[in-house]
């Protein structure tokens, strides 16, 4: 069985599409996989089983990187396209079945919108794949001892990021004495790039003794990272959600963008809201002492079925 899955150009819709090919992978086991993604998106796949092909996808303008798309993919039959962009390529390909998303805005959380695309409920739980070889350099990083709290600073979008003096005071309040991640090491994490890079420096400058893994890792190394972790607080990003589909205990920080569409989803994920109107929040009015009760609330709570919807 041939499936052809185009999935998103962003790290957190990639994550969040993962589910629905792990749902795949087990209704069909014998099926091969070809994955058109985001190049920056590219390595949430790069270690899933039963991939045959990885494709990535440039923006290209005029929208020619669909014609690009399409000529790596038209000489083949697929017995399954599923197009989560909505664009018009699964029509104009040889298929036995086709499952196309419906675009725009809509109410309710992203997940469920792309399991609704193939009729699925409840919705699949998103997966983190990766290998022997990112786990060992995971463990080499994070070596079993005292916990670590991971800690995610950065997004692709300045008002998305909690103000640094937070993370500090955050960081100090769940690794004093009697806190619940007492002695824990502190693990900073974000992408490449200058832009990360000058999000996470007052964090880490803050936190001299941290492990620095700031543009240090690819996708299925951060996730083997995070699945080591005791718990991860971040900001609204591909990060944040990778974290939860690891399993990892993760809070998610939002603001400015909805909880509801974006909130992370896991075995042990909740979101934490700023005060103010829904997704038009100013990150400045999420306090310290508030997330540090909801990190101690997650952390000893029991795993929960889809939190985040």
């Amino acid at each position: 069985m041939r499936i052809l899955f185009i999935t998103s150009t962003r790290i957190g819709d990639a994550v969040l599409s993962t589910g629905v090919i792990d749902h795949l992978i087990r209704a069909h086991p014998d099926a091969r996989f070809t994955i058109a993604v985001g190049r920056v998106a590219e390595g949430v796949f790069r270690r899933m089983p039963a991939l045959d092909r990885l494709i990535p996808i440039e923006k290209k303008r005029f929208g020619l990187h669909w014609l690009g798309l399409w000529s790596k993919v038209a000489f083949a039959r697929w017995d399954l396209v599923v197009d989560l962009r909505g664009s018009a390529i699964a029509w104009l390909l040889l298929a036995r079945r086709r499952a196309v998303m419906r675009g725009g805005r809509r109410p309710g959380h992203r997940l469920l919108h792309i399991a609704q695309t193939l009729g699925l409920a409840p919705a699949p739980r998103p997966v983190a794949w990766f290998g022997p070889a990112e786990a060992a350099r995971a463990e080499a990083l994070l070596p079993a001892g005292a916990p670590v709290l991971a800690l995610g600073p950065t997004a692709n979008w300045v008002r998305k990021v909690w103000p640094a003096d937070r993370f500090l005071t955050l960081a100090r309040l769940l690794t004093e004495p009697g806190a619940p991640l007492e002695g824990a090491r502190i693990a900073i994490l974000g992408g490449p790039g200058a832009q990360e890079r000058a999000m996470a420096e007052p964090v880490l400058n803050g936190l001299p003794g941290a492990i620095h893994l700031v543009g240090a890792l690819d996708l299925p190394e951060a996730a083997a990272v995070l699945a080591r972790c005791a718990l991860f607080v971040g900001n609204d990003s591909g990060l944040m959600h990778l974290s939860a589909a690891t399993g990892t205990p993760t809070l998610g920080l939002f603001g400015p963008t909805p909880a509801s569409e974006y909130g992370p989803v896991g075995a042990r994920a909740a979101a934490v809201l700023a005060e103010g109107p829904p997704g038009d929040a100013p990150m400045g009015a999420l306090c310290a002492t508030g997330v540090a009760k909801e990190a101690t609330a997650l952390l000893a709570g029991p795993a929960v079925v889809e939190a985040a919807l």
